[in-house]
Protein backbone atom coordinates (compact mmCIF):
# COMPACT_ATOMS: atom_id res chain seq x y z
CA UNK A 1 0.00 0.00 0.00
CA UNK A 2 2.86 2.10 0.83
CA UNK A 3 5.38 0.64 -0.98
CA UNK A 4 7.14 -1.15 2.22
CA UNK A 5 8.31 -4.64 1.85
CA UNK A 6 8.31 -7.03 4.31
CA UNK A 7 11.12 -7.01 6.93
CA UNK A 8 12.54 -3.96 6.27
CA UNK A 9 13.66 -1.32 8.24
CA UNK A 10 10.98 1.17 6.69
CA UNK A 11 8.24 -1.07 7.56
CA UNK A 12 9.40 -1.51 10.80
CA UNK A 13 9.39 2.16 11.51
CA UNK A 14 6.44 2.71 10.17
CA UNK A 15 4.75 0.11 11.77
CA UNK A 16 6.33 1.40 15.24
CA UNK A 17 5.57 5.16 14.85
CA UNK A 18 1.71 4.11 13.58
CA UNK A 19 1.48 2.05 16.85
CA UNK A 20 2.75 4.64 18.84
CA UNK A 21 0.06 7.18 17.30
CA UNK A 22 -2.40 4.84 17.45
CA UNK A 23 -2.25 3.68 20.82
CA UNK A 24 -1.94 7.14 22.15
CA UNK A 25 -5.51 8.21 20.09
CA UNK A 26 -7.33 5.37 21.76
CA UNK A 27 -5.80 5.99 25.09
CA UNK A 28 -7.22 9.90 24.45
CA UNK A 29 -10.25 8.37 23.96
CA UNK A 30 -10.65 5.73 26.19
CA UNK A 31 -9.84 8.81 28.80
CA UNK A 32 -12.60 10.83 27.63
CA UNK A 33 -15.15 8.22 27.78
CA UNK A 34 -13.81 7.81 31.62
CA UNK A 35 -13.99 11.47 32.39
CA UNK A 36 -16.77 12.29 31.16
CA UNK A 37 -19.00 9.58 31.65
CA UNK A 38 -20.96 11.26 34.80
CA UNK A 39 -21.90 14.11 32.68
CA UNK A 40 -23.11 12.29 29.40
CA UNK A 41 -26.78 11.96 30.61
CA UNK A 42 -27.14 15.29 31.80
CA UNK A 43 -27.19 16.62 28.03
CA UNK A 44 -30.40 14.45 27.10
CA UNK A 45 -33.96 16.83 26.50
CA UNK A 46 -36.54 16.44 29.87
CA UNK A 47 -38.59 13.43 29.83
CA UNK A 48 -36.90 11.82 27.04
CA UNK A 49 -36.64 8.54 29.05
CA UNK A 50 -33.58 6.36 29.16
CA UNK A 51 -33.96 4.84 25.33
CA UNK A 52 -32.58 8.59 24.22
CA UNK A 53 -29.70 8.47 26.81
CA UNK A 54 -28.45 5.08 25.49
CA UNK A 55 -29.14 6.72 21.74
CA UNK A 56 -26.74 9.34 22.66
CA UNK A 57 -24.19 6.97 24.21
CA UNK A 58 -24.13 4.97 20.84
CA UNK A 59 -23.79 8.11 18.65
CA UNK A 60 -20.79 8.96 20.87
CA UNK A 61 -19.35 5.39 20.86
CA UNK A 62 -19.54 5.11 16.94
CA UNK A 63 -18.51 8.68 16.14
CA UNK A 64 -15.33 7.58 18.52
CA UNK A 65 -14.98 4.55 16.61
CA UNK A 66 -14.73 6.29 12.99
CA UNK A 67 -12.70 8.66 14.31
CA UNK A 68 -10.09 6.38 15.52
CA UNK A 69 -10.34 4.45 12.32
CA UNK A 70 -9.36 7.83 10.36
CA UNK A 71 -6.56 7.86 13.03
CA UNK A 72 -5.52 4.59 12.31
CA UNK A 73 -4.84 5.84 8.34
CA UNK A 74 -3.17 9.41 9.34
CA UNK A 75 -0.73 7.33 11.57
CA UNK A 76 0.39 4.63 8.86
CA UNK A 77 0.52 7.76 6.06
CA UNK A 78 2.46 9.84 8.87
CA UNK A 79 4.53 6.76 9.80
CA UNK A 80 5.50 6.08 6.22
CA UNK A 81 6.95 9.61 5.93
CA UNK A 82 8.70 10.19 8.94
CA UNK A 83 10.36 6.61 8.51
CA UNK A 84 11.63 7.87 5.49
CA UNK A 85 12.78 10.73 6.37
CA UNK A 86 15.03 9.32 9.05
CA UNK A 87 15.82 6.55 7.21
CA UNK A 88 16.57 9.17 3.99
CA UNK A 89 20.71 9.61 4.98
CA UNK A 90 21.35 5.62 5.44
CA UNK A 91 19.57 5.09 1.77
CA UNK A 92 22.02 7.57 0.44
CA UNK A 93 24.91 5.90 2.03
CA UNK A 94 24.26 2.40 1.29
CA UNK A 95 23.76 4.17 -2.68
CA UNK A 96 27.07 6.02 -2.47
CA UNK A 97 28.59 2.72 -1.22
CA UNK A 98 27.60 0.40 -4.10
CA UNK A 99 28.73 3.06 -6.63
CA UNK A 100 32.04 2.48 -5.44
CA UNK A 101 34.58 -0.78 -6.80
CA UNK A 102 37.62 -1.81 -6.95
CA UNK A 103 38.71 1.08 -9.13
CA UNK A 104 37.04 4.03 -7.32
CA UNK A 105 38.31 3.06 -4.07
CA UNK A 106 39.77 6.83 -4.14
CA UNK A 107 36.03 7.75 -3.60
CA UNK A 108 34.25 8.98 -0.38
CA UNK A 109 30.85 9.23 1.42
CA UNK A 110 31.84 12.93 2.86
CA UNK A 111 28.29 13.11 4.34
CA UNK A 112 27.81 16.62 6.07
CA UNK A 113 25.85 17.28 8.89
CA UNK A 114 25.76 17.51 12.55
CA UNK A 115 27.87 14.85 14.17
CA UNK A 116 25.39 12.37 15.16
CA UNK A 117 25.07 8.41 15.26
CA UNK A 118 24.56 8.77 10.98
CA UNK A 119 27.88 11.06 10.32
CA UNK A 120 29.73 8.68 12.43
CA UNK A 121 28.60 5.73 9.97
CA UNK A 122 29.93 7.54 7.06
CA UNK A 123 33.34 8.74 8.40
CA UNK A 124 33.62 5.16 9.67
CA UNK A 125 33.05 3.68 6.17
CA UNK A 126 35.13 6.49 4.63
CA UNK A 127 38.01 5.08 6.81
CA UNK A 128 37.53 1.86 5.74
CA UNK A 129 37.86 2.28 2.01
CA UNK A 130 40.97 4.44 3.18
CA UNK A 131 42.53 1.49 4.77
CA UNK A 132 41.39 -0.87 1.87
CA UNK A 133 42.41 1.53 -0.73
CA UNK A 134 45.71 1.24 0.41
CA UNK A 135 45.66 -2.32 0.74
CA UNK A 136 44.90 -2.89 -2.63
CA UNK A 137 47.22 -0.13 -3.59
CA UNK A 138 49.94 -2.29 -1.51
CA UNK A 139 49.25 -5.22 -2.43
CA UNK A 140 49.56 -4.51 -6.69
CA UNK A 141 52.46 -2.66 -6.16
CA UNK A 142 54.11 -5.63 -4.30
CA UNK A 143 52.86 -7.93 -6.78
CA UNK A 144 54.30 -6.07 -9.83
CA UNK A 145 57.40 -5.19 -7.89
CA UNK A 146 58.89 -8.68 -7.05
CA UNK A 147 57.56 -10.01 -10.29
CA UNK A 148 59.83 -7.30 -11.84
CA UNK A 149 62.86 -7.82 -9.24
CA UNK A 150 62.40 -12.00 -9.64
CA UNK A 151 62.68 -11.25 -13.07
CA UNK A 152 65.87 -9.71 -13.64
CA UNK A 153 67.61 -12.99 -11.50
CA UNK A 154 65.71 -15.16 -13.97
CA UNK A 155 67.53 -13.07 -17.11
CA UNK A 156 70.96 -13.40 -15.36
CA UNK A 157 70.56 -16.94 -15.02
CA UNK A 158 69.39 -17.70 -18.86
CA UNK A 159 72.52 -15.60 -19.69
CA UNK A 160 74.58 -17.69 -17.68
CA UNK A 161 73.47 -20.69 -19.21
CA UNK A 162 73.65 -19.42 -22.94
CA UNK A 163 77.09 -18.62 -21.99
CA UNK A 164 77.98 -21.98 -20.63
CA UNK A 165 76.25 -23.70 -23.46
CA UNK A 166 77.96 -21.53 -26.15
CA UNK A 167 81.77 -22.49 -25.11
CA UNK A 168 83.65 -24.57 -27.03
CA UNK A 169 83.42 -28.03 -27.40
CA UNK A 170 80.48 -28.40 -24.17
CA UNK A 171 80.05 -31.17 -21.86
CA UNK A 172 77.20 -33.72 -22.89
CA UNK A 173 76.08 -33.21 -19.57
CA UNK A 174 76.39 -29.17 -19.74
CA UNK A 175 74.17 -28.76 -22.65
CA UNK A 176 71.52 -31.52 -20.94
CA UNK A 177 71.24 -29.66 -17.77
CA UNK A 178 70.96 -25.83 -19.50
CA UNK A 179 68.10 -27.39 -21.27
CA UNK A 180 66.03 -28.17 -17.99
CA UNK A 181 67.16 -25.50 -16.28
CA UNK A 182 65.65 -23.44 -19.41
CA UNK A 183 62.55 -25.47 -19.09
CA UNK A 184 62.26 -24.44 -15.47
CA UNK A 185 63.45 -20.66 -15.75
CA UNK A 186 60.38 -20.85 -18.31
CA UNK A 187 58.03 -22.10 -16.07
CA UNK A 188 58.59 -19.18 -13.19
CA UNK A 189 58.83 -16.79 -15.89
CA UNK A 190 55.33 -18.47 -17.06
CA UNK A 191 54.36 -18.41 -12.89
CA UNK A 192 54.83 -14.76 -12.41
CA UNK A 193 52.74 -14.00 -15.54
CA UNK A 194 50.68 -15.38 -13.90
CA UNK A 195 50.87 -13.61 -11.14
CA UNK A 196 50.54 -10.38 -12.68
CA UNK A 197 47.00 -11.17 -14.93
CA UNK A 198 45.74 -12.53 -11.81
CA UNK A 199 46.28 -9.71 -9.56
CA UNK A 200 45.03 -6.88 -12.30
CA UNK A 201 41.96 -9.08 -12.81
CA UNK A 202 41.19 -9.49 -8.73
CA UNK A 203 41.09 -5.67 -8.77
CA UNK A 204 38.87 -5.63 -12.04
CA UNK A 205 41.62 -3.10 -13.53
CA UNK A 206 40.19 -2.95 -17.31
CA UNK A 207 41.25 0.67 -18.41
CA UNK A 208 41.95 -0.71 -22.24
CA UNK A 209 38.19 -2.07 -22.33
CA UNK A 210 36.75 -2.47 -25.97
CA UNK A 211 34.62 -4.61 -28.43
CA UNK A 212 36.13 -7.92 -28.52
CA UNK A 213 35.13 -10.45 -30.70
CA UNK A 214 35.33 -14.02 -29.04
CA UNK A 215 35.10 -16.07 -31.97
CA UNK A 216 38.58 -14.30 -33.44
CA UNK A 217 40.11 -15.36 -29.80
CA UNK A 218 39.26 -18.79 -29.63
CA UNK A 219 40.67 -19.57 -33.31
CA UNK A 220 44.30 -18.10 -32.02
CA UNK A 221 44.20 -19.81 -29.30
CA UNK A 222 43.02 -23.16 -31.18
CA UNK A 223 46.15 -22.09 -33.43
CA UNK A 224 48.01 -21.62 -30.60
CA UNK A 225 47.73 -24.70 -29.13
CA UNK A 226 47.98 -26.47 -33.06
CA UNK A 227 51.37 -28.13 -32.18
CA UNK A 228 49.83 -30.31 -28.75
CA UNK A 229 46.36 -30.82 -30.21
CA UNK A 230 48.35 -32.67 -33.54
CA UNK A 231 51.01 -34.26 -30.57
CA UNK A 232 47.96 -35.71 -29.04
CA UNK A 233 45.59 -36.92 -31.82
CA UNK A 234 42.52 -34.76 -30.29
CA UNK A 235 39.78 -33.89 -32.18
CA UNK A 236 38.39 -30.74 -31.60
CA UNK A 237 34.80 -28.82 -32.97
CA UNK A 238 34.15 -25.65 -32.58
CA UNK A 239 30.49 -24.44 -32.74
CA UNK A 240 30.89 -20.37 -32.41
CA UNK A 241 27.49 -19.22 -33.70
CA UNK A 242 25.28 -16.46 -33.17
CA UNK A 243 22.21 -19.05 -33.58
CA UNK A 244 22.46 -21.86 -31.52
CA UNK A 245 23.49 -25.48 -32.68
CA UNK A 246 24.95 -23.75 -36.28
CA UNK A 247 27.99 -25.20 -36.71
CA UNK A 248 30.74 -22.94 -38.43
CA UNK A 249 34.40 -24.15 -39.38
CA UNK A 250 35.66 -20.71 -38.68
CA UNK A 251 34.32 -18.82 -35.55
CA UNK A 252 35.63 -15.59 -37.15
CA UNK A 253 32.83 -14.06 -40.02
CA UNK A 254 32.61 -10.80 -39.71
CA UNK A 255 28.95 -9.52 -39.53
CA UNK A 256 27.93 -12.59 -37.49
CA UNK A 257 31.11 -12.20 -34.73
CA UNK A 258 30.11 -13.14 -31.21
CA UNK A 259 31.17 -9.87 -29.34
CA UNK A 260 31.56 -8.90 -25.65
CA UNK A 261 32.95 -5.85 -23.94
CA UNK A 262 36.17 -5.29 -22.07
CA UNK A 263 40.03 -5.91 -22.21
CA UNK A 264 41.24 -7.24 -24.91
CA UNK A 265 44.20 -9.21 -22.80
CA UNK A 266 42.17 -10.35 -20.17
CA UNK A 267 39.81 -11.93 -22.27
CA UNK A 268 42.38 -13.44 -24.51
CA UNK A 269 43.84 -14.96 -21.52
CA UNK A 270 41.03 -16.08 -20.56
CA UNK A 271 40.28 -18.38 -23.61
CA UNK A 272 44.03 -19.16 -23.80
CA UNK A 273 43.88 -20.74 -20.28
CA UNK A 274 40.60 -22.98 -20.74
CA UNK A 275 41.66 -24.08 -24.37
CA UNK A 276 44.77 -24.81 -22.48
CA UNK A 277 43.47 -26.47 -19.45
CA UNK A 278 41.26 -28.52 -22.66
CA UNK A 279 44.36 -29.59 -23.90
CA UNK A 280 46.93 -29.99 -21.14
CA UNK A 281 44.81 -32.51 -19.05
CA UNK A 282 43.92 -34.37 -22.11
CA UNK A 283 44.74 -37.87 -23.02
CA UNK A 284 45.57 -39.05 -26.37
CA UNK A 285 42.93 -39.62 -29.48
CA UNK A 286 40.43 -37.55 -27.09
CA UNK A 287 38.25 -34.81 -27.55
CA UNK A 288 37.30 -31.38 -27.15
CA UNK A 289 34.04 -29.69 -27.61
CA UNK A 290 33.69 -25.82 -27.75
CA UNK A 291 30.73 -23.80 -28.24
CA UNK A 292 30.14 -20.00 -27.89
CA UNK A 293 26.11 -19.27 -27.99
CA UNK A 294 25.12 -15.68 -27.06
CA UNK A 295 21.79 -14.94 -25.40
CA UNK A 296 19.69 -11.84 -25.28
CA UNK A 297 22.44 -10.50 -22.98
CA UNK A 298 25.24 -12.84 -22.17
CA UNK A 299 27.67 -15.16 -24.12
CA UNK A 300 27.65 -18.49 -22.81
CA UNK A 301 31.57 -19.99 -23.60
CA UNK A 302 31.40 -24.07 -23.09
CA UNK A 303 34.38 -26.41 -22.91
CA UNK A 304 33.86 -30.09 -22.54
CA UNK A 305 36.25 -32.79 -22.42
CA UNK A 306 36.64 -36.11 -22.32
CA UNK A 307 38.57 -38.40 -19.66
CA UNK A 308 38.27 -40.33 -16.51
CA UNK A 309 35.20 -39.98 -14.33
CA UNK A 310 36.48 -37.24 -11.62
CA UNK A 311 35.22 -36.30 -7.89
CA UNK A 312 32.57 -33.16 -8.27
CA UNK A 313 34.15 -32.05 -4.73
CA UNK A 314 37.67 -31.43 -6.51
CA UNK A 315 36.43 -29.75 -9.66
CA UNK A 316 34.74 -27.28 -7.49
CA UNK A 317 38.52 -26.49 -6.06
CA UNK A 318 40.11 -26.08 -9.30
CA UNK A 319 39.03 -21.98 -9.43
CA UNK A 320 41.33 -21.54 -6.74
CA UNK A 321 45.06 -21.41 -7.33
CA UNK A 322 47.49 -23.96 -7.65
CA UNK A 323 44.43 -26.64 -7.10
CA UNK A 324 45.06 -29.32 -9.76
CA UNK A 325 42.90 -31.88 -11.68
CA UNK A 326 43.16 -35.56 -10.47
CA UNK A 327 40.63 -38.60 -11.85
CA UNK A 328 37.76 -39.84 -9.13
CA UNK A 329 39.64 -42.26 -6.74
CA UNK A 330 43.30 -41.50 -8.15
CA UNK A 331 46.01 -42.82 -5.37
CA UNK A 332 47.49 -40.71 -3.27
CA UNK A 333 50.91 -39.15 -4.37
CA UNK A 334 51.94 -38.74 -0.53
CA UNK A 335 50.54 -38.61 3.04
CA UNK A 336 48.58 -36.12 4.61
CA UNK A 337 47.15 -34.11 1.22
CA UNK A 338 43.61 -34.29 0.75
CA UNK A 339 41.48 -33.50 -1.91
CA UNK A 340 42.84 -31.96 -5.18
CA UNK A 341 46.29 -30.82 -3.78
CA UNK A 342 46.88 -34.87 -3.81
CA UNK A 343 48.02 -34.11 -7.57
CA UNK A 344 49.07 -36.84 -10.74
CA UNK A 345 52.33 -36.26 -10.90
CA UNK A 346 51.98 -37.12 -14.95
CA UNK A 347 48.92 -34.45 -15.57
CA UNK A 348 50.22 -31.90 -13.54
CA UNK A 349 52.75 -31.11 -16.60
CA UNK A 350 54.52 -27.82 -16.42
CA UNK A 351 50.87 -26.10 -15.43
CA UNK A 352 51.28 -23.56 -12.77
CA UNK A 353 48.40 -24.01 -11.04
CA UNK A 354 46.77 -21.14 -11.66
CA UNK A 355 44.91 -21.20 -15.17
CA UNK A 356 41.30 -21.71 -13.90
CA UNK A 357 41.85 -19.28 -11.32
CA UNK A 358 42.78 -16.93 -13.57
CA UNK A 359 39.69 -17.38 -15.47
CA UNK A 360 37.51 -16.96 -12.67
CA UNK A 361 38.71 -14.07 -11.66
CA UNK A 362 38.76 -12.30 -15.26
CA UNK A 363 35.01 -13.45 -16.13
CA UNK A 364 34.26 -12.32 -12.71
CA UNK A 365 36.06 -8.58 -13.43
CA UNK A 366 34.04 -8.51 -16.36
CA UNK A 367 30.60 -9.14 -14.40
CA UNK A 368 30.60 -12.65 -15.68
CA UNK A 369 30.94 -16.02 -13.64
CA UNK A 370 32.59 -19.47 -14.40
CA UNK A 371 31.00 -22.66 -13.56
CA UNK A 372 32.83 -26.06 -13.44
CA UNK A 373 31.35 -29.33 -13.43
CA UNK A 374 32.24 -32.95 -13.90
CA UNK A 375 30.21 -34.27 -16.58
CA UNK A 376 28.64 -37.85 -15.99
CA UNK A 377 30.12 -39.65 -18.87
CA UNK A 378 33.95 -38.65 -17.53
CA UNK A 379 35.92 -35.28 -18.53
CA UNK A 380 35.13 -31.83 -17.37
CA UNK A 381 32.75 -29.20 -18.44
CA UNK A 382 34.04 -25.58 -17.95
CA UNK A 383 31.69 -23.01 -18.71
CA UNK A 384 31.89 -18.69 -19.05
CA UNK A 385 29.07 -16.29 -19.02
CA UNK A 386 30.18 -12.91 -20.11
CA UNK A 387 28.07 -10.13 -20.80
CA UNK A 388 27.33 -9.69 -24.83
CA UNK A 389 27.24 -6.57 -26.98
CA UNK A 390 24.70 -6.37 -29.51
Amino acid sequence: MFGLRRGTVSARFTILYASVFLGSGATLLALAFLLSGSQVTSVAPVGAGPAATVQQDRQLMTSSATALFMMALVSLVMGRVLAGRVLRPLRSITSATQRITAESLDRRLAVAGPADEVKALADTIDDLLGRLEASFGAQRRFVANASHELRTPLATMRAALDVAVAKPNPAPSTVALAARLRGQLDRVDHLLDGFLVLTRAQHGILADAETVDLGALITTALRQRAPEIDAKRLTVTAEVSPHAGNRVSDPVDGEDAITTRGSPALLARLVENVVDNAVRHNHDHGWITITAVPGPDEIVLTVETGGPPLDQRDVDRLAQPFERLRPAGAADTGPGLPGTERVVAERAGSSSGLGLSIVAAVATAHGGRLHLAARSGGGLRVTVTLAAVS
